[in-house]
């Protein structure tokens, strides 16, 4: 590897999740870093104001640590994880201990017993890819029970596939319709959850160009309207023309089915596409019309479950018929409770409309929720490192981690099958951070206590590492070196390393390399390379590859030296569907009929009353329909944070500008404040049966009356307390504190983190302090009484 730059040299390049920068160490504020964002982009994320503040953060892990309890007494269940003081140890002292236990584990209880609990946005890097690196290591460690899927679209990865096949269900998520076709065609767009823009700076591998942005911009100047579906205003930018229905969260699926009513019963719909492009819509209108249960999903009926006014609900049907109208449902809806229904619905209401496959109308599913979506850059595969095969085939979806656990031994249904939970004694976490993604964190904090060991690489003292027994501290990509880019990114950027690492971290190749070397696979897992030599070799692999196609890629040192390389382009318009809508014959859907599944059989057989053959309006359990909401009247929305990325550098600097006298802050209607003699400023205690967190009000009337908006990702701060058991109290304000940890249904058993009934006051006396932005305990290691001097 080679060495840092020397304060004011050039810049140099480098990339993230949130975009490309050029870095300058030393020439920043106070000698820190100069962050430049990538010249070609038209709109910087202003996440970049989170990276130097977060590099060297006391919270950073500077060595090796050893949870004391498991130091002296070894590994076991215990309710002391998150509660004890570290022992900082040496790195050859750490890597004897943790392959040790790693060696044990497997050879007493199988490599089944060990998780291998990966999410994959620690590094924007393609070889420092941290879930890549731990699931290469596990593999040829012996194998390891693996999580599928994901937090962001656990129901809609397993029911789209179901609806519009495998390769329907990539063209939904991943080739939507581009931006610039619907700023040409589209008319009307009916955005349920909104296209917030808060998340389009994000893409997992970065993106050299931020251009939704601009395109949002383009759809005001184009005239195309907005109808906002969301009970936040601020889930639509100000610029194109809104129509804003503030509605009542949880019921988007009743108010596509009150507009699938109306053009049903009006004879709007477009019989001669659904005749020849769907199945099961017969199936679906008995339903609509009350002949399949006694009740008529009229708009009538929908404006009292959803709290939107019958007559906007049929006017909007009415403008949707006649406009080139595009049907969009954000990813936070599938998050929820029965989170399936919104997307099977939206897919149904585009279909009536008949206008999927035309250009800038029909369906799509994501635009906001990430960078990625609508963009149209080109599609090209970039050097991957490869993570070989897992010889252990047990699985779960990642969601289900507590439940994992908590429940060896248990069977649970699963699309279509019925798996059963191994008994998991070691949990190997490289990348991302549970106690950001995952639910009901009490119960978490329960089941992080079941294992024998808990190990985990970290930058930093977020939750998971306090939760850990045995703690790796690991590198930020500007510590090493790598290659990045991300989907329909426009370059392949040289990540060049700008500084020293901090304190005695390594990266997690490293980490592993010394871990396979002592379990006797060292060889096989570097296969002889520096990190500097698979950067090479996964470039040259790729090069080679593409050169194929006569695409002039230049050589290693010339890429290096230049810092970037843009990829060759591909089309700017595009429509989602449009070779199934020209020609379903020769270009069928990977479904059982060929065509879209408005109502499917292999679902139906199932017999799962939480996610039935077509879509439905069910109650989820909380909601302000629901009895709960009797003592928990407000709805608390989880969302996704504009400071930071999950819980990534929550400690930055603009991340730590959006707080309130340090806490999260909370977003409520004046009105549920004047009920609660709570101010702007003040700090408030939101609490459930589940747990209580503080966080700082901030009034607005962008949000509908009874809404609670507490984005994710403030660092779990559990206040200490005597019974393990007991509620947490979270001092900084995580609303997973609060969320319910129940899957979206039996079909898909995602996540459901979006939404909680809570209730809030105002928070008087003297308050917990924040602790999280400083380590845990730490001790050194008491000498060894056989090292201790004799005496004279």
């Amino acid at each position: 590897m080679s060495a840092p730059p020397a304060p004011g040299r050039n810049a140099l390049p480098t990339t993230s999740h949130w975009g490309a920068y050029r870095v300058r160490p030393g020439a920043g504020p106070d000698g820190g870093l100069d962050i430049r964002p990538h010249p070609q982009d038209p709109s910087p994320s202003p996440l970049l104001r989170n990276i130097d503040g977060a590099l060297r953060h006391p919270t950073r892990v500077r060595r090796p640590a050893v949870r004391r309890g498991w130091l002296e007494h070894g590994p076991g269940p215990t309710d002391r994880r998150g509660r004890e003081p570290f022992v900082e140890i040496g790195w050859d002292e750490a890597l004897d201990l943790t392959a040790a236990e790693l060696a044990r584990v497997r050879d007493t209880h199988g490599p089944a017993a060990v998780f291998g609990g990966s999410y994959g946005w620690a590094s924007a890097g393609r070889f420092h890819h941290a879930q890549s690196q731990l699931h290469r290591f596990l593999g040829q460690f012996g194998g390891y029970t693996a999580s599928r899927n994901s937090y962001s679209l656990g129901a809609s990865l397993v029911l789209l596939p179901h609806l519009v096949g495998h390769d329907g269900a990539q063209a939904v998520l991943r080739a939507a319709s581009s931006w610039p076709t619907i700023t040409a065609h589209t008319e009307l767009i009916v955005a349920f959850g909104g296209i917030p823009a808060k998340n389009v700076h994000v893409t997992p591998g970065g993106v050299t160009r931020h251009r939704t942005p601009g395109h949002l911009a383009a759809l005001a100047a184009a005239d195309t309207r907005v109808a906002l579906i969301s009970p936040l205003r601020a889930d639509l930018p100000e610029g194109p023309v809104t129509d804003w229905y503030p509605i009542v969260p949880a019921t988007d699926t009743a108010l596509m089915l009150g507009l699938a009513h109306t053009l049903l019963t009006e004879g709007l719909h477009d019989r001669a596409f659904l005749d020849r492009y769907t199945t099961g819509f017969d199936t679906f209108a008995r339903y609509l019309d009350g002949r399949a249960d006694g009740t008529a999903k009229s708009a009538d009926w929908a404006a009292g479950i959803c709290g939107i006014d019958a007559f906007r609900i049929r006017e909007l049907a009415r403008r949707m018929a006649a406009s080139r109208t595009l049907v969009t449902v954000t990813w936070s809806l599938q998050r929820i409770q029965h989170g399936e229904q919104p997307v099977w619905a939206g897919l149904a209401l585009a279909a009536l409309l008949g206008q999927i496959g035309l250009p800038g109308g029909g369906f799509g599913h994501g635009y906001g929720s990430m960078g990625d979506v609508g963009d149209h850059g080109p599609q090209v595969r970039l050097p991957y490192l490869p993570q070989g095969a897992n010889p252990v085939s047990e699985f779960i979806p990642c969601a289900r981690i507590a439940d994992l656990l908590l429940r060896p031994g248990e069977r649970y249904a699963y699309d279509g099958e019925t798996r059963t939970y191994p008994d998991i004694r070691l949990v190997h976490w490289a990348g991302g951070n549970p106690f950001h993604h995952h639910q009901d964190l009490g119960r978490l904090r329960r089941a992080f206590g079941r294992p024998d060991t808990v190990i985990v690489h970290e930058p930093h003292w977020t939750a998971t590492a306090r939760h850990a027994d045995i703690v790796l501290p690991t590198t930020t990509s500007l510590e090493r070196e790598d290659i990045g880019g991300g989907r329909r990114d426009t370059h392949l950027i040289a990540m060049h390393r700008a500084v020293d690492p901090v304190g005695e971290a390594r990266d997690d190749h490293a980490i592993l390399a010394g871990l396979a070397g002592r379990l006797g696979f060292g060889a096989r897992f570097t296969e002889g390379r520096t990190p500097r030599q698979w950067l090479e070799h996964l470039y040259g692999a790729w090069r080679e590859e593409l050169s194929a196609d006569g695409a002039g890629v230049p050589a290693f040192e010339e890429f290096w030296t230049a810092g970037e390389y843009q990829l060759p382009g591909g089309d700017e318009s595009f429509t989602l569907f449009e070779d199934f809508r020209r020609d379903p014959e020769r270009h069928p859907l990977a479904t059982p009929s060929g065509r879209i599944e408005i109502a499917s059989d292999a679902v139906a057989s199932l017999g799962l009353a939480d996610c039935p053959g077509h879509p439905v309006w069910l109650e989820p359990d909380e909601w302000p329909g629901a009895p709960a909401a009797g003592r928990f009247p407000l709805l608390l929305i989880a969302n996704q944070p504009a400071t930071r990325l999950h819980s990534q550098f929550d400690v930055g600097a603009l991340s730590m500008a959006a707080k309130v006298e340090g806490r999260e802050a909370v977003e409520l209607h004046p009105d549920d404040a004047a009920a609660r003699a709570v101010r702007d400023g003040d700090l408030v205690r939101i609490f459930n049966d589940r747990g209580a967190v503080l966080a700082g009000a901030v009034l607005t009337e962008g949000v509908r009356p009874g809404v609670l908006r507490l984005p994710t990702g403030a660092w779990f701060d559990p206040v200490p307390q005597q019974d393990p058991n007991q509620p947490p109290l979270c001092a900084h304000g995580n609303p997973n504190t609060l969320t319910a940890d129940i899957p979206t249904s039996r079909l898909t058993q995602g996540c459901t983190g979006q939404h909680a009934l809570v209730q809030a006051e105002k928070y008087t006396g003297d308050p917990p302090p924040v602790t999280v932005r400083s380590p845990p305990p730490l001790r050194e290691r008491a000498p060894h009484p056989d090292d201790r001097p004799e005496t004279p």
